[in-house]
């Protein structure tokens, strides 16, 4: 069982000190951890907080350009929300909401109802890398980015919520993923939101161990 939950799972983090792009988020109790940064231009952004227990690492270097370094953070952001909802066992979670719509919304949600239903959480150390940006629509009204990253899962471990017991599993090929999301920016908001998710699993593009 937690096996087949950490093949879906998301990390996160986040806490007061504003562990923006490129440093490690450490998951304790404070408020958002894009408090500061690109992300940040006077919108009240909700608490994407977690447990001490669960450690978040954006191992990102910052894009010169405005827009991508915007997008990016709230990328991290948005992950850091999903598992906010996770750790709180809450699928109706306002946090993944603010950084999310359409696909990635609804990718959010069953993640997190996924756990809550299970008695799961996580636990340990996840780290996000190899962040790749690509420009697309730029309108009047709307901004469009891609955003493309690894995931390295073999520190991170699903923790049942009742008995605290933990399950930890070996790393392996399905420890590493490979993440895309189109975030979108609609008129001057500086808020950029998810619309599209894509998980590839057992990401051989990710996984050290596969290029040696």
């Amino acid at each position: 069982m937690a096996a087949a939950l950490l093949l879906t799972a998301c990390g996160g983090g986040g806490d007061g000190s504003s562990d923006g792009i490129g440093k490690a988020g450490k998951g304790t109790g404070g408020p958002a951890a894009s408090a500061s940064g690109p992300a940040s231009t006077g919108v009240e952004r909700p608490d994407v907080s977690v447990p001490k227990d669960l450690d978040l690492v954006f191992d990102f270097e910052e894009p010169s350009d405005q827009n991508s370094a915007a997008a990016l953070e709230d990328a991290a952001n948005y992950l850091r929300a999903l598992n906010h909802g996770i750790t709180k066992q809450d699928p109706a979670d306002p946090a993944f909401r603010f950084y999310s719509s359409g696909r990635a919304g609804q990718y959010a949600h069953a993640q997190i109802k996924e756990y809550a239903d299970g008695g799961w959480t996580l636990t340990g150390t996840d780290r996000y890398y190899d962040a790749e940006i690509n420009s697309r629509d730029k309108t009047e009204k709307i901004k469009t980015v891609s955003v493309t990253f690894c995931e390295d899962q073999s520190k991170v471990f699903g923790r049942e919520v009742k008995s605290e017991k933990v399950h930890r599993t070996k790393e392996s090929p399905a420890s590493y993923q490979k993440f895309t999301l189109l975030m979108a920016s609609v008129k001057d908001n500086p808020v950029w939101r998810a619309q599209r998710i894509t998980v590839v699993g057992e990401a051989a593009a990710c996984d050290p161990s596969a290029a040696m």
